[in-house]
């Protein structure tokens, strides 16, 4: 197997698509954010001093899809066509779900801007709960599913998070 982003001599470079045929492509990932029961009550009762969590961690995470070519280097510039962001409470973690779904026609795949949406996502919930302590855990950021491309439809066969 080789990897993509890296020429014949081991540089890193960024993939040519440029003959590649535009397809719908779409991406699902998830992630989560574990806390004590102490900042999950905050949560849930919005009495943090920064609002609402959940909703403030969803509009982090689209405005992070739209910007995943500038954080990841070799990340083709690609204008989304629907970014989709839910921030759950899950009293069994205690904590905080996060799953972006993004959808896109393109020459490239949309994986990337799904992980990136639940990644900044989480670090949003982390930055506006660590008053409430900092014994947070970031954790199981992983892609469930992507549709579209060459390589065609992928799910996780191991749905739980």
């Amino acid at each position: 197997m080789t990897l993509t982003h890296l020429d014949a001599t081991g540089r890193p470079r960024m993939v040519d698509v440029g003959t590649k045929n535009a397809s719908t492509r779409s991406a699902m990932a998830e992630g989560q954010i574990r806390m004590s029961q102490n900042a999950y009550n905050a949560v849930e009762t919005m009495g943090g001093p920064k609002g609402d969590v959940l909703r403030t961690a969803e509009l982090a995470g689209t405005m992070a899809a739209k910007r995943t070519d500038e954080l990841i280097p070799l990340c083709h510039p690609i204008g989304l066509d629907h970014v989709q962001i839910h921030a759950t409470l899950d009293p069994s973690l205690p904590g905080v779900r996060v799953q972006a779904t993004t959808k896109v026609t393109a020459k490239t795949g949309i994986e990337m801007e799904a992980l990136t949406a639940v990644s900044i996502a989480l670090l949003t919930v982390y930055d506006m709960v660590k008053s409430a302590g900092h014994d947070l855990e970031i954790g199981q950021i992983r892609l469930m599913e992507k549709s579209g491309g060459v390589s065609g439809d992928w799910k996780r066969s191991d749905s739980s998070v």
